[in-house]
């Protein structure tokens, strides 16, 4: 984040470590964003938007285009959760995973599904560990039950193209958060967007590979 914020005037709307979600929440997000913005006299900035966050910052696009240059947004969904489903019920490693965290019964903290690489997967938890009891996954079941509050009400792809900003959107190949397949889907559907697949990585692609995934927000903004 420091590379990406000296770039230019960079603001995060970042996910993890909320609690449940309320309705009210992704309106707090975009409240908070835009004050924060106009406190520090930023101007127009380049928003980031990581997971859950990437949605708050598609309705803080919808609500405050004035204060946006450019959008990144990061192993996020234009979609609803339900749209998950057929990708993941017959991807069998992801299956296979999933088993291993139940049968783990909360151990492994979700890192052997956000994380991709096994061997990166120990470091992640390791990572969680050292933050305390906050599991940070608040919204998993929520999502699968379709039960998660959808950050943007509107319509994500027509406020996307109604904006007209230059939209960065970076996935990783394995994500299983947000399939893959949704983020080609939000990139056809926004002619002003820029699709980058990091190869081998999960939801958690800056930390599995923090180079390249920076790597590539640079090169957008420069």
């Amino acid at each position: 984040m420091t590379s990406y914020c000296s770039t230019s005037a960079g603001v995060a709307e970042a996910a993890a470590g909320f609690p449940p979600l309320t309705s009210s929440r992704s309106t707090w997000s975009v409240r908070d964003t835009h004050r924060l913005i106009g406190k520090l006299q930023l101007g127009r900035v380049d928003l980031l938007g990581f997971s859950t966050g990437g949605r708050a910052a598609m309705q803080f696009v919808h609500k405050h285009p004035a204060q946006v240059r450019r959008l990144v947004l990061a192993s996020t969904s234009a979609y609803a959760s339900q749209d998950n489903d057929r990708f993941l019920a017959g991807w069998d490693e992801y299956q296979q995973r999933r088993r291993a965290e139940e049968a783990a019964d909360g151990r492994l903290r979700n890192s052997t599904i956000f994380v991709w690489d096994l061997e990166r997967a120990a470091a992640y938890l390791e990572l969680l560990e050292s933050l305390g009891n906050d599991t940070g996954d608040w919204s998993v079941e929520r999502a699968i039950t379709g039960a998660m509050h959808p950050w943007c009400p509107g319509d994500p792809e027509q406020i996307l193209r109604d904006c007209g900003k230059p939209v960065l959107i970076l996935h990783g190949e394995k994500d299983v958060g947000f399939p893959v397949q949704l983020a080609r889907r939000l990139y056809a559907a926004v002619p002003n967007s820029r699709l980058t697949v990091i190869p081998g990585t999960a939801h958690m692609c800056h930390f599995e590979d923090p180079t390249r995934w920076s790597g590539h927000i640079r090169e957008f903004l420069r």
